[in-house]
């Protein structure tokens, strides 16, 4: 019988590739050029790396000295690294439901990437002219549960044919091949961005610091914007980064590693706001959209943009890419922790669970007709802004702040075991120094993230 725990990725740019995969997504390229839109442009840039570095590098190389030193799943790494203190063992039955509850609304919206990316292909928008018509486009895509639940189909079944295969052979070798796409994606979008009348000006908003943008938004609410985007983006505490560490050789130490994976997962997000505030400017699109940003606003940006559609095209199958990333990372961990959990062979498990997603990824997509009544979180909230919620909002806080706890008390794995880890290898390593901050300091701020994620829906 095939063990998971037993395979090992190829090389070392594979690692990056598929745990930067994992962290760029949806969040990268959709939610952070609008979350920075709203808060003020270039003071938010700045805030966000400072707490990206704080906090989220140093929790990322926790999950990867786990993963590397039990060699197992979220789901079973505990048990070997403290088997006496079953207590902790729980939390990684808690990862698993987060990846999957992740994963229900995730394939509907990876899906929605490839329906746009679809509709501008075929010119769908060639004749609309109007951001009006443009929204009526994705009122009727979001009303069509058949359609819906058919791409969201073709990403549940792609991705779990991915990760069947020997992950060299099948997972690695194809994200490799898509990120490298995705990168140079991005290069093409942003030269053509920069080319653009009102790339001067969105340039300036993007990313000059302006100490009246922070007057306007008010520090705090800017500081903690950039605190949940900052932890959020690379997608800590469910054990998706864990379970790369235990394909991964002892070589190369896993803060340097952490640090690579978030240069690059910045780097893509830092570039779609060069994507995206150049033509905002340009056609006098307010940078603060939200969410519409990407499905309504841009959308009228390219159709009344020379070559439009060849530059719509190009934009959502970068899109697509950096969420099909996320998906294929994500259903690896699911299918690691069900092939340790059941023992059964690797494609026996992405059969069941195959049928399993699809199944729980219904009720997001009814959520916008069929059941667009239920409003879980108030009015103008649905199933996806649920799930949302309990992911985003509680399990990836609460399962951070648990690793970091366990990481660095006697009463879980302890700093010494973490720390000793973390620096077999060649690069950047914890220092004594760093104790103390990870201990005491970094718990406090994922605590702050924690109360204030859950709390912020209903104040």
């Amino acid at each position: 019988m095939e063990n998971n725990t037993h395979e090992r990725l190829g090389s070392r740019l594979g690692f990056i590739l598929l745990s930067a995969g994992c962290a760029i997504g949806i969040g990268n390229v959709w939610k952070f050029p609008y979350i920075t839109g709203q808060n003020g442009g270039g003071i938010f840039v700045l805030i966000y790396l400072l707490f990206l570095i704080i906090m989220g590098i140093p929790v990322m190389s926790m999950e990867f000295s786990m993963g590397r030193a039990s060699q197992k799943s979220p789901v079973k790494m505990y048990h070997v690294l403290t088997p006496s203190k079953p207590l902790w063992q729980k939390h990684g039955y808690l990862a698993l439901a987060g990846n999957v509850i992740l994963m229900m609304f995730y394939t509907s919206v990876t899906g929605w990437m490839l329906q746009y990316f679809f509709y501008m292909l075929i010119g769908k928008f060639d004749n609309v002219t109007t951001s009006a018509e443009v929204n009526s486009v994705f009122s009727s895509m979001l009303d069509s549960p058949s359609t819906l639940i058919l791409f969201m189909a073709g990403v549940v079944i792609l991705g779990f044919v991915v990760c069947s295969f020997d992950i060299q052979k099948g997972l690695e070798k194809v994200t490799k091949y898509m990120m490298l796409a995705l990168l140079g994606l991005i290069i093409v979008l942003v030269i053509h961005s920069l080319t653009l009348d009102g790339a001067g000006e969105g340039l300036k908003f993007y990313l000059m610091p302006s100490i009246d943008n922070i007057r306007e938004q008010g520090i705090l609410k800017v500081i903690v914007a950039a605190m949940n985007q900052a932890f959020f983006t690379l997608s800590l505490g469910i054990g998706s980064m864990a379970i790369f560490g235990s394909f991964i050789d002892k070589k190369r130490t896993l803060l340097g590693e952490s640090i690579n994976i978030a240069c690059l997962d910045t780097f893509v997000a830092v570039m779609s706001g060069l994507i995206i505030f150049p033509a905002c400017f340009t056609y006098d699109i307010t940078p603060d959209a939200g969410p519409n940003l990407i499905f309504v606003t841009l959308p009228t940006v390219f159709i009344n943009m020379s070559g439009g559609r060849i530059w719509g095209s190009l934009f959502f199958l970068f899109m697509s890419f950096a969420a099909l990333s996320t998906i294929f990372a994500v259903f690896q961990n699911i299918v690691s922790c069900l092939m340790e959990l059941l023992g059964w062979e690797k494609k026996k498990v992405c059969l069941v669970a195959g049928v399993g997603m699809f199944l729980l990824s219904i009720p997001c997509v009814l959520g916008f007709n069929l059941w667009a009544g239920f409003e879980p979180l108030g009015a103008g909230t649905g199933v996806l802004d649920l799930e949302d919620y309990i992911v985003s909002n509680i399990l990836l806080p609460l399962g951070a702040l648990i690793f970091v706890i366990y990481c660095t008390r006697k009463s879980g794995w302890g700093f010494e075991n973490y720390q000793a880890e973390a620096n077999q290898g060649v690069g950047v390593k914890v220092k004594n120094w760093m104790r103390f901050y990870l201990t005491y300091i970094l718990p406090l701020i994922i605590g702050v993230i924690l109360v204030y994620g859950i709390i912020s829906p209903f104040i």
